[in-house]
């Protein structure tokens, strides 16, 4: 039982709103350019939730997971001229290729070095399922490969953990000196400050007229894109439906959504709600628990992942942005790489990010099934 209850809508909302404001207020400080206050979300959220004071659980955070989340994808794509997109940024799915890669080979050496017993195959596929694409293939490899519902809560009690750790990784990586020596080009923080979004709100101006009529639109899309998705029973590419109906808009009528003030900032704010729900769900006692050899395994997936992309990318080119984009498609899923790049003011790889991370979620079931089958 929590301080709040789990059915306490307005009350959670005020804590995550809370927690969101808590995040943009840090970024305007000088630590929220060392550790962006997406990391001090999640953080805060965490340990509300395991003191107690918010429930792990909450219909109110399903709604932010499948309404909100979705909804702020076209209010952040509205601006996007993919002529100049492909034409800047059109290499992050080289980089992608590279980071699933290294996720399916440190999947398959982990496995080789940690003792995971008899459902090893099996964590294997799914984690590498679920770090290329995301909760989805994580779930549908877990029933392909036959995992019961026990293996499954405790696979996935350790990779919650491990996620989180993994964005935080992600999200501290632009600070560390000698790895921004390593990569040729701008260091993300100077691109940050080039960036023509501020996180303190400061840069647009707020029309009703516009905001109003941008959720209009963006709702119209989502409802759209679910409904064809049911349609089709192709329900796992909703987000990618939804992506392509966003850009088609902002490329048909470009000088239309040039004009348009907010969007922008409006689904920022969703997607903090939605890193303030993630770090809410993350139960510390339950890991704790059942998972720990999961956990070191998942760890050394997460960390073989970034040493392999970070070295394969550099050798080939590609400068830290672009690296930890296309990594973060892979590890947390398009919706988080989306938050990433906006929170470090990288919005030319926003898209590209998108659909990276999407169709990681087309590739990763087959991935991580066919994983399964051959260390079976």
């Amino acid at each position: 039982m929590s301080l709040i209850p789990a059915d306490n809508v307005m009350a959670l909302y005020a804590v995550l709103l809370g927690l969101a404001c808590l995040g943009f207020w840090i970024d305007t400080l000088e630590i929220g350019r060392k550790i962006s206050g997406v990391v001090w979300v999640l953080l805060a959220a965490m340990l509300l939730s395991n003191f107690h004071i918010i429930p792990f659980q909450s219909s109110s955070y399903d709604f932010v997971g499948s309404s909100l989340v979705p909804l702020a994808i076209p209010l952040l794509l509205f601006k996007s001229n993919l002529r100049r997109i492909f034409k800047d940024s059109g290499r992050v799915m080289l980089a992608f290729l590279v980071a699933a890669g290294a996720t399916t080979l440190a999947a398959i050496v982990g496995f080789m070095l940690f003792n995971l017993g008899d459902i090893g195959a099996k964590v294997a596929g799914v984690y590498s399922g679920g770090f290329i694409g995301g909760a989805v293939n994580f779930l549908a490899v877990s029933k392909v490969v036959g995992m019961s519902e026990s293996e499954f809560s405790t696979a996935i009690s350790a990779s919650s953990i491990v996620s989180m750790l993994a964005l935080m990784l992600l999200l501290a990586i632009p600070s560390v000196k000698w790895i921004l020596r390593f990569f040729k080009g701008k260091s993300a923080e100077e691109n940050q400050n080039e960036a023509e979004f501020s996180s303190d709100g400061k840069v647009a101006a707020l029309k009703l007229s516009h905001l109003s009529g941008a959720l209009a639109l963006s709702f119209a899309i989502c409802a759209l894109s679910n409904f064809l998705a049911q349609l089709y029973s192709a329900e796992q590419y909703s987000f990618l439906i939804i992506t392509v109906f966003s850009l088609a808009i902002a490329n048909i009528f470009p000088k239309t959504m040039a004009a348009l003030e907010g969007e922008f900032e409006a689904g920022l704010l969703l997607m903090y709600l939605f890193f303030a729900v993630a770090g809410a769900g993350t139960d510390m006692s339950s890991f704790l628990g059942v998972a720990i050899t999961l956990f070191f395994y998942g760890m050394f997936i997460i960390l073989g992942h970034l040493l392999i992309t970070l070295i394969v990318c550099r050798l080939l080119g590609f400068n830290l942005q672009e690296t930890l984009v296309a990594s973060a498609a892979a590890l947390v899923g398009p919706a988080v790489t989306a938050a990433i790049a906006i929170s470090k003011g990288w919005r030319d790889l926003i898209t590209p990010g998108i659909m990276c991370g999407i169709f990681g979620y087309a590739i990763a079931t087959f991935i991580g099934v066919a994983i399964s089958n051959f260390l079976a």
